[in-house]
């Protein structure tokens, strides 16, 4: 049980050191992702369908359409209708949703990514464990594709 409530209380607070980053700039960290996965396809120069997104964050499409519609109302993401599949809702960022992930990401890596309170060390040993216990329970794990000496491992 210790364990157990060890990370939830952990999650808490990383939860509140997150939103005191993103809050400001109008946004919640399920926003925040969809942002970021789509400023990962933008960099390609593409767009990603609704459903993509909802599998690819690990959310009920319900959750996507939400998240999406507040982004479209702040002018963050745009929707169109696929011109090959009329059925498929594609997304794509904005400038003005590029430039607040862009500024989001900045904040998040100064204020809670770069800092989290343990040593590289630890944070690796941390990142295993929690790895270990995902993989049991059949989450995809993915090693962390980041230099030895990151942060962010």
């Amino acid at each position: 049980m210790a364990m157990v409530t060890s990370l939830a209380r952990v999650n808490q607070l990383l939860m509140e050191r997150i939103d005191a980053v993103l809050r400001p700039l109008g946004l919640t960290f399920a926003r925040y992702e969809v942002l970021r996965l789509l400023a990962f396809v933008a960099e390609g120069g593409g767009q990603m369908p609704m459903t993509r997104l909802g599998s690819l964050l690990q959310v009920h499409p319900t959750s996507v359409t939400s998240a999406v519609e507040r982004l479209v109302r702040q002018g963050y993401v745009e929707r169109v209708r696929s011109a090959t599949d009329r059925r498929v809702v594609l997304t794509s960022l904005t400038g003005a949703g590029r430039a607040v992930v862009e500024e989001a990401t900045e904040g998040l890596n100064r204020a809670v990514f770069e800092r989290p309170g343990l040593s590289v060390a630890r944070v690796r040993e941390l990142t295993d464990l929690l790895g270990a216990l995902r993989a049991d329970a059949g989450d995809h794990v993915q090693p962390p594709a980041v230099p030895a000496d990151s942060w962010m491992s």
